[in-house]
């Protein structure tokens, strides 16, 4: 940034504080920042106002300081658009400073261009440090996502459980498939129960997945069981028209473990005292 531009700017730094704060303050409508409290935005906005007159004062862009303010606001969940749309509130600000104390339309033109693509650059920074921040957390998430695609557990021989938990969407119910055919290899197993208790929705995209697991277990020699239909879950299924006529289901695992038992011609009896 040429001298002129920030020697502007830095003298006139209280009244661009004082117009940026009334600006930034309108923000606060957004649903994304109306849980943060009055004291935090403030206190954060005054944070980030003075990180970016000090990159001005340093004449450094990528100042370390405003980085790690960034950061700071990625871990607490603040949005994007709260720094994109302050940053373009500076930049107002600052060439309102400049149209005051230049009359020279040339000086002007060339400061307020000078404004332009200083904050063009941060904007491009911190948009990148926020994207590198969302892959990171994408990363994470597949990763999660891969622990909560139980594998199939063996709970008597032949006999195995797959418990799903959350929700299913196209990417998950693939891992799904993987570790459900893998654990049916694996474990031998003749029945396989499918539980959904811990799902919160099935619906036609959910009841899909369901359906090819299950075709895909019958597939390799297996049968398949559904348990863990909740009344609310049944109505739904009924209401969409989903057809789940092609394995035995089941409202409780326990329900589903006796048709199992039954289905390897096997019983639970009760031991005489």
């Amino acid at each position: 940034m040429i001298p002129k531009v920030r020697e502007n700017i830095l003298q006139h730094q209280d009244l661009i504080i004082e117009d940026w704060m009334q600006q930034i303050e309108k923000f606060r409508t957004d649903e994304s920042l109306q849980s943060i409290s009055a004291s935090v935005y403030e206190s954060t906005s005054r944070d980030f106002v003075h990180k970016l007159l000090l990159t001005v004062e340093e004449n450094e862009v990528s100042d370390e300081k405003l980085n790690q303010f960034v950061e700071r606001l990625i871990q607490m969940g603040w949005p994007l658009n709260y720094i994109t749309r302050g940053l373009q509130e500076f930049r107002k600000v600052s060439v309102k400073v400049i149209f005051q104390e230049t009359d020279n339309n040339e000086d002007q033109f060339r400061m307020i261009e000078e404004i332009e693509e200083w904050v063009d650059e941060i904007v491009n920074l911190l948009v990148n440090q926020y994207s590198g921040s969302w892959e990171n957390t994408v990363f994470l998430q597949k990763m999660a996502l891969k622990e909560l695609s139980a594998p199939l557990i063996p709970v008597f021989e032949n006999i195995s459980v797959m418990p799903l938990v959350g929700t299913i969407d196209t990417e998950r119910a693939k891992l799904i498939m993987e570790n459900l055919l893998d654990g049916v290899i694996e474990h031998r197993s003749q029945v396989v129960l499918i539980d959904i208790t811990g799902v919160p929705v099935v619906d036609t995209m959910v009841a899909h997945h369901i359906i090819q697991a299950s075709e895909a277990v019958r597939l390799v020699g297996a049968q398949c069981i559904l348990v863990g239909i909740r009344p609310e879950i049944a109505q739904t299924i009924v209401n969409l028209g989903i057809d789940l006529g092609k394995f035995p289901t089941k409202s409780t695992l326990k329900k589903g473990v006796e048709t199992a038992l039954r289905m390897t011609k096997r019983d639970i009896v009760e031991l005489e005292s």
